[in-house]
């Protein structure tokens, strides 16, 4: 039984990276899906789609890579684990490695980054931090 899917999918990004895969994929949800559109509209991974039947959808990610052959997410940081949520506020929503990285927030407006969470002055849970 998995306890946190959203943490075994950014480990599959994060494996798939590291063994220079073009595509990882992952059984999908709602909240991995938004995940991972915020991902891909940021520039951190390519095209997201879900494949399969209704039943046992499928979540497949293209990655990107850097001209070195390095993967685009140099770092992922989940924030928020089962045991321990982590809310902020609209004013706590901080900039993540001074800019260069950015927050995954669950708000009451959807999935968004922290820099549209500041934009919209809307706080939530903190999935994760990616850079």
């Amino acid at each position: 039984m998995m306890t946190d899917p959203i943490g075994d999918m950014l480990a599959r990004i994060r494996n798939a990276g590291g063994a220079r895969h073009k595509r990882m994929s992952c059984p999908a949800s709602k909240l991995k899906l938004a995940v991972a559109k915020v991902l891909s509209a940021e520039g951190f991974v390519g095209e997201v789609a879900t494949d399969g039947d209704e039943k046992k959808p499928t979540l497949t990610i293209d990655l990107r890579y850097q001209d070195d052959g390095r993967l685009m997410i140099e770092g992922m940081r989940r924030v928020s684990k089962p045991g321990r949520r982590v809310y902020l506020g609209a004013d706590d929503v901080k900039q993540v490695r001074a800019g260069l990285g950015m927050a995954i927030l669950s708000t009451s407006k959807g999935v968004l980054c922290d820099r549209d969470a500041r934009a919209q002055k809307v706080g939530g849970e903190v999935i994760c931090e990616v850079w």
